[in-house]
């Protein structure tokens, strides 16, 4: 049989879905790396990374299922929906790159001034660092009653948003690089998806063989 029919459309949408599963499972690790450090926690674009990989995990189960059951309706909704994933995936991966350190440091900037006084502390604790920027307003404030343990090691404490920007930046050039080029494989599984619905299973058809 050549690579073309019934059974190679159906180990290649598999396979396809396998692919699928573990893009999931590492944008919501990334994503989860980089909500965890604490610097980019209120960013909504990380939250909508790992709503990205959890759906995209939950349709690949869908597809696998449809795949090896040859069935017609998971598989119409697995290309629907596979559409739809595309779209908001692009969105948010080409949102993540687009985001320079300026964009950055005014959302940590504005995140950080509705923060209470409780959770900047273990912020700085965590991250062993005083204040946010130099530059604003509540930088002394926040350095006199900064707890870090840089603060009674060294004669001034590294600011916190500076280590929020280098870690930041790791996560989103990540994210936004992984999810963009995988956004493109989602096409490849609508095709593989339509062209494996209209073929015909064999089994069904034992003449097909003769």
């Amino acid at each position: 049989m050549v690579c073309g029919g019934f059974a190679c459309s159906k180990n290649a949408l598999c396979a396809l879905n396998v692919v699928y599963m573990l893009v999931g499972l590492l944008l919501i690790g990334v994503a989860a790396w980089g909500k965890g450090l604490g610097l980019v926690s209120s960013i909504h674009i990380i939250g909508g990374v790992i709503a990205v990989g959890v759906f995209l995990l939950l349709i690949a189960v869908v597809g696998l299922i449809g795949a090896v059951y040859h069935h017609q309706v998971l598989l119409f909704f697995y290309m629907i929906i596979l559409v739809l994933v595309f779209i908001f995936q692009f969105v948010i991966s080409c949102s993540c790159l687009a985001i320079n350190r300026n964009t950055q440091k005014d959302v940590i900037s504005t995140y950080w001034l509705v923060m209470t006084n409780k959770t900047r502390n273990e912020l700085e604790t965590s991250l062993d660092c005083c204040g946010l920027f130099n530059s604003t307003t509540l930088y002394f404030q926040d350095y006199t009653f900064c707890t870090a343990l840089c603060k009674t090691q060294s004669p001034k404490c590294q600011v916190c948003g500076d280590k929020f920007l280098k870690h930041s930046d790791e996560a989103l050039k990540i994210l936004g690089g992984v999810g963009l080029f995988f956004s493109f494989t989602e096409i490849l599984g609508v095709w593989l998806a339509m062209r494996f619905r209209n073929q015909k299973d064999p089994r069904a058809n034992p003449s097909a063989f003769l």
